[in-house]
């Protein structure tokens, strides 16, 4: 029997709470053990169940999600924290992970992002919307041109494919989480199935020694791995 992720949902909206919820519940190795409406009665839940993951809305009364991630940690928690908000720009996910969340979500995304999510932090790795990513890679290449053109005036971006570590079909995996793509996406885009994306992106974590697949891709951004000047 597999191990039940056991999750506490924050939100001063308690509709979304209801749908997230009822979402949550139709996958057998989740449990949602806890409701919130503020980041206050969020340090009390995790105190009294301990869950694996939280998700915490971004913007509530009283103590907001970020505040009430950064107390977490201060606690030294074990829980995860996924992030939800209506914000994508760079500055307001950059504060929330450096605050200590490891996920982050848009409350647009879909039930497969969701779930992903979940799965992805609760087993110790980092999640961003698609969204996210794709505006944390056009925020990077902006920064990278604005300082290859103070080195080098017309230099332009080169993109180097990494054959001598990663297998053809890896770097196309690798170029399409850089786009911000999700497993389901990818599989679609490659006529794959998702199970297929999954240990694609097994290997290029292993490989390129990354904990998570947003680090993988800062790295390959940083290498002239993948092509962000389509985007």
């Amino acid at each position: 029997m597999s191990k039940v992720t056991k999750i506490v949902i924050i939100d001063d909206h308690q509709l979304y709470r209801e749908g997230i919820k009822k979402i949550l519940e139709f996958e057998k190795d989740f449990e949602v053990v806890g409701e919130g409406s503020d980041g206050d009665e969020a340090l009390a839940l995790v105190k009294k169940y301990k869950p694996d993951v939280v998700l915490m809305d971004i913007n509530m009364p009283n103590v907001n999600g970020v505040e009430a991630t950064r107390r977490l940690i201060e606690a030294n928690s074990n829980t995860k924290v996924i992030i939800l908000s209506i914000h994508d720009d760079e500055n307001y996910v950059t504060h929330a992970m450096q605050t200590g969340a490891t996920g982050y979500l848009l409350k647009e995304m879909d039930v497969d992002a969701l779930i992903e999510a979940v799965r992805v932090v609760a087993e110790g790795g980092s999640y961003l919307h698609p969204k996210v990513t794709h505006n944390l890679v056009k925020e990077f290449r902006r920064l990278a041109e604005v300082s290859t053109n103070l080195k080098e005036s017309g230099k332009r971006y080169e993109v180097r494919r990494p054959y001598h570590l990663l297998t053809r079909r890896e770097c196309e995996v690798l170029q399409l989480l850089a786009e911000g793509k999700s497993n389901k996406k990818i599989g679609e885009k490659l006529y794959i199935s998702e199970k297929t994306v999954k240990n694609h992106v097994s290997n290029i974590l292993q490989k390129m020694h990354c904990d998570d697949r947003t680090q993988a891709v800062v790295e390959a951004i940083k290498r002239g791995w993948v092509d962000v000047g389509q985007y």
